[in-house]
């Protein structure tokens, strides 16, 4: 900053220049103040998300602080320092600047990871037990990476802590293999989403039941019986997932029966559409229908085919239905046939067959 006022025919003194330069500064952070103040949170206030608001009240003081910083680093040479101390201030300046930007860094990925999960807690229904967790961890990550900035600014030598460090993840990775695999079994369901809390799922282990809570490590479902089961998102991820509840709530119940040759099969379809019909779980659209599947070596065989409000009620629909076509079928006289076997006997039985 010496040269350029001496250019100029002036002759200050070194320190009094370093006066007037850091003075500039201040007053160019004093502008910026008001440039965050005035127009960046008030264009901030405009947008739908707060996001950009909270990333902006977050850059508001490093960057002013860093402006003050940057004019010092500047005006150092017009302080005519001895080498040592102008190497120590140096360091001291940039050292407070790599702090000032990683604990800044550290928050804004803090609001972008709460915002981000509660953006797709709502989609699928992740439990927001995630946010802590990966905070915690990119924090961890981004101070570690500061450290190792503010060392190298020191000039310490920092191939063995880097050396450790791989060593340590090697071994700490193969120690938790199975929390890791979940970990990302949980990223490919949240990725993915097959399913949201309050879906029913069927996996091809035949478990069956309603999402209760995923998480990062597993996936909880309540069974018919009431039952929690807690299942490794490793597991999840590599199983058949059938979801009952997707794409649409409702779900379709099927109630094959069977009827004697001979049944008046029109009297039959009428009777089976119209005990649906009544049924309170059962919707009207889609309509009722019935299939008659095929001649069976003893029965003619049909299916009910109606749509239930949700997967919840496939056990009590199932047994309603059942329970109102046998006593109909009572009613009607329409036999439901059942397997059985005639024995015939050639030539005259032993005397003791009979006894």
């Amino acid at each position: 900053m010496t040269k350029i006022f001496n250019g100029y025919g002036i002759h200050l003194s070194s320190y009094l220049v370093a006066i007037i330069s850091f003075l500039f500064f201040v007053g160019l952070s004093f502008l910026l103040e008001i440039f965050f103040v005035k127009v960046l949170k008030q264009l901030a206030k405009r947008t739908k998300t707060n996001i950009d608001d909270e990333i902006i009240a977050v850059l508001h003081r490093p960057f002013i602080i860093t402006l003050i910083l940057v004019g010092l680093l500047i005006i150092r040479a017009d302080l005519n320092l001895t080498d040592k101390i102008f190497l120590i201030f140096s360091r001291i300046l940039y050292t407070l600047i790599t702090l000032i930007w990683t604990f800044a860094v550290i928050r804004i990925t803090g609001i972008i990871i709460k915002n981000s999960v509660n953006r797709i807690s709502s989609n699928t229904g992740l439990s927001r037990d995630i946010i802590p967790f990966l905070s915690n961890f990119l924090k961890f990550a981004i101070f570690g990476a500061g450290v190792t900035v503010i060392l190298a600014i020191w000039k310490f030598d920092v191939t063995p802590l880097v050396a450790s460090a791989g060593i340590a993840s090697v071994i700490l990775a193969l120690a938790a293999k199975d929390t890791v695999a979940n970990f990302f079994g949980g990223i490919s369901i949240f990725i993915d989403k097959p399913y949201r809390i309050g879906d029913y799922i069927e996996l091809d282990q035949k478990e069956r039941g309603e999402v209760v809570d995923i998480g990062i490590r597993s996936t909880r479902i309540k069974t018919r019986d009431d039952i929690l089961i807690s299942i490794p998102n490793s597991i999840i991820a590599n199983s058949k997932i059938i979801n009952e509840s997707a794409p649409i709530q409702n779900f379709r119940v099927r109630i094959p029966i069977g009827v004697a040759y001979g049944s008046d099969i029109d009297l039959l379809e009428q009777t089976l559409i119209e005990i649906a019909e009544k049924n309170e779980n059962i919707i009207q659209k889609p309509e009722p229908r019935v299939r008659f599947r095929q001649f069976g070596d003893y029965s003619l065989n049909f299916e009910l085919l109606c749509w239930a409000k949700e997967p919840a009620l496939r056990g009590l629909t199932v047994h309603q239905l059942n329970k109102a076509i046998y006593k109909k079928f009572n009613e009607l006289g329409i036999e439901i046939p059942f397997p059985q076997q005639d024995l015939h006997i050639k030539g005259n039985p032993p005397q003791n067959f009979l006894k």
